[in-house]
């Protein structure tokens, strides 16, 4: 089967997969060096550690393993059991700079072997890990990942922190050696003093005290040399979206913005992106903890999509990144299969409007029609604007609110979120308030605004939920209030369709209720109304059935069943809702800095969303 890439109808889809994924067999290599590095690491640290361990039947086994014997064998054995703990996982994923420390580390420890412990069958040991590394280089061609200065922080912390845990191991893994009784205490205070290379106030008979020091003592040394090293190696920065990248992007969705509602939300500055060689499509993309996680469907001309998708896939394989996709439609999902081989799993459902088929008339929505009455009875009135027709001192009070409304520590948001709000180049963008004038709207900073949900443009005659915020003292019910003042006003605007949240797998929720359910799925549904007293999955749901839209199957793709937790891991990251950045005095400065929103993220079921703050997912 040929389809065409950009105008190139050569490639055949499953050549183009063998070309960008290689096949299992490319894996087999460095996850085999990488299992060999992490077994011979733990190993070698416990021959360091435990002298029960070294004088045990297992003996004859580690004896043809890297490490030696003796004070400074000990101290060399922990030392290389760390190293190649700390390369395994660079060379499971094909980093060349992983490959390069493993093969100067090798050809020392065989050398240590044969000096310290005299065992050719040892080096050999090691030598052969070596030649099958040099046999198999090209596999480990991997391109740094994103990485900036704070990491050698992260490291010292770490490093510090498994440096003295495993030093008080080493510290009370010889009883019968050690003179008198020290207290804990004294033997803290020996891993700290050992850690810097000084003797601590615990003896030791023999040469275990020797031992020890030198153990320490390589500890030290390495969680140092390690920090050093991050500190002044060459940065890596995050990629984001230049003013070129942006220009170029708006030009895709002037002409092609209409086909998918997540479209807009390509243009939140703190991604990268890829286009395909025709430039006539491109895919947006963030890469989190080693997943390189794009959002939505590819942006542009569907027929140019294949070139960009494959831009995508080597730019992953380049950097040994995990391919994902989130919240995908299902066309985006059917080509990013076809394409790539990878699998495809529906997350849930996008409720979309349709404006000329809404009404508050009828039984079904009489609970919000009542909501909404009761609401404008108490005095509330609604605007429904373009970002381009509002004065600049409002919009200015309109971010400021939207940031003190907030109801997390930290911006949420990354699939469906622009992470900015009144941008003069999103002059097409349409934010609803609402108002109400009183006693404390003489004392706020924000006048008589009480709430705000903000819509993105989505092609032509379409507009999709960005964010919603509201003042705490407001009345209940402000959401659904301005919900149907931007409905109600859509067909002044021009608008046709409206995008609201995303509900989670919404489909289980439905089915699960309905008469004559299966048991498992009961049982599924049970599990989600569960969790949903911590992570509100039910509520979401219920929100958006209010309207009565239609619904609209959203995606993940990925590569196989492993990488799952792992992408769900990097898409709660990138939501906002796992934050591991450092602490802000460490913080670089520059840049431009996006303010993502509160919403949830489709890989991430524990995702907490809470309508009543206005939370957006994909």
């Amino acid at each position: 089967m040929s389809v065409t890439v950009d105008g190139d109808k050569s490639a055949s889809v499953p050549t183009r997969v063998r070309r960008i994924l290689r096949g299992p067999r490319a894996e087999k290599v460095p996850s085999l060096v990488g299992t060999a590095c992490t077994f011979i690491g733990l190993v070698d640290i416990a021959a360091g550690v435990f002298p029960r361990f070294r004088a045990s039947r297992f003996h004859d086994f580690v004896e043809v393993l890297p490490g030696a014997l003796g004070p400074l064998s000990a101290a060399l054995s922990l030392s290389a059991g760390v190293l190649l703990l700390l390369l395994a996982h660079g060379l499971k994923r094909h980093k060349r700079r992983a490959w390069r420390a493993a093969v100067i580390l090798l050809p020392a420890g065989a050398v240590a072997q044969f000096l310290y412990r005299h065992s050719v069958v040892g080096a050999l040991l090691s030598l052969a890990l070596l030649a099958l590394l040099l046999r198999h280089r090209k596999e480990f061609a991997a391109l740094p990942d994103p990485r900036s200065r704070w990491r050698a922080l992260a490291n010292f912390v770490l490093m510090g922190a498994g440096s003295l845990g495993l030093g008080l191991v080493i510290v009370n893994a010889h009883p019968g050696k050690v003179v008198g009784d020290p207290s804990l205490s004294d033997r803290l205070e020996h891993v700290l003093l050992g850690l810097f290379g000084i003797e601590g106030p615990v003896a030791y008979g023999g040469s275990v005290s020797w031992t020890v020091g030198y153990s320490l003592g390589a500890l030290g040394l390495l969680t140092a040399v390690t920090t050093i090293y991050l500190a002044f190696r060459p940065e890596h920065p995050v990629a984001r979206l230049t003013e070129d990248d942006e220009a170029r992007l708006r030009e895709l969705l002037a002409r092609h913005g209409g086909r998918d509602s997540l479209g807009h939300f390509a243009l939140r500055r703190d991604k990268a992106v890829v286009f395909s060689p025709s430039g006539k499509a491109a895919v947006t993309y963030r890469v989190v903890s080693g997943v390189m996680l794009a959002s939505g469907d590819p942006i542009g001309d569907v027929e140019a999509w294949p070139g960009a998708i494959e831009r995508f896939m080597d730019e992953a394989k380049a950097h040994s990144w995990t391919p994902a996709v989130m919240g995908c439609s299902e066309t985006g999902g059917q080509v990013w299969t076809r394409e790539t081989g990878l699998d495809a799993l529906e997350l849930g459902d996008e409720a979309v409007v349709d404006v000329a088929d809404f009404s508050l008339s009828g039984r079904a929505m009489r609970n919000v029609r009542q909501m909404v009455k009761r609401i404008e009875r108490n005095g509330y009135e609604t605007r429904v604007r373009r970002v381009r027709d509002l004065p600049d001192d409002e919009l200015e009070r309109m971010r400021r609110a939207a940031a003190d409304w907030r109801g997390t520590d930290t911006e949420r948001g990354f699939s469906m979120a622009l992470g900015r709000i009144g941008d003069p180049a999103d002059g097409d963008a349409v934010i609803a308030t609402a108002h109400k004038a009183d006693d404390a709207a003489d004392s706020s900073p924000y006048g008589d605004l009480k709430a705000i949900i903000h819509f993105v443009p989505w092609g032509p005659d379409g507009m999709s939920l960005e964010l919603m915020r509201r003042d705490r003292s407001a009345d209940p019910g402000m959401n659904e209030l301005l919900i149907v003042a931007a409905l109600q006003a859509a067909p002044s605007l021009g608008v046709a369709r409206v995008s609201l949240n995303f509900a989670m797998f919404r489909s289980a929720l439905a089915r699960g209720e309905k008469l004559g359910a299966g048991p498992v799925l009961r049982v599924w549904r049970g599990l989600l109304v569960f969790l949903s007293r911590w992570f509100q999955i039910e509520s979401l749901y219920k929100f958006n059935a209010k309207f009565q839209p239609r619904w609209e199957p959203r995606f993940v793709v990925y590569r196989n069943t492993r990488d799952l937790p792992r992408i769900g891991f990097a898409a709660m990251q990138a939501e906002g809702f796992v934050n591991m950045t450092p602490p802000r005095p460490f913080r670089r400065r520059g840049g431009r800095p996006a303010q993502p929103c509160a919403h949830i993220t489709p890989a991430s079921p524990a995702a907490p969303a809470a309508p009543e703050q206005g939370m957006r997912a994909a």
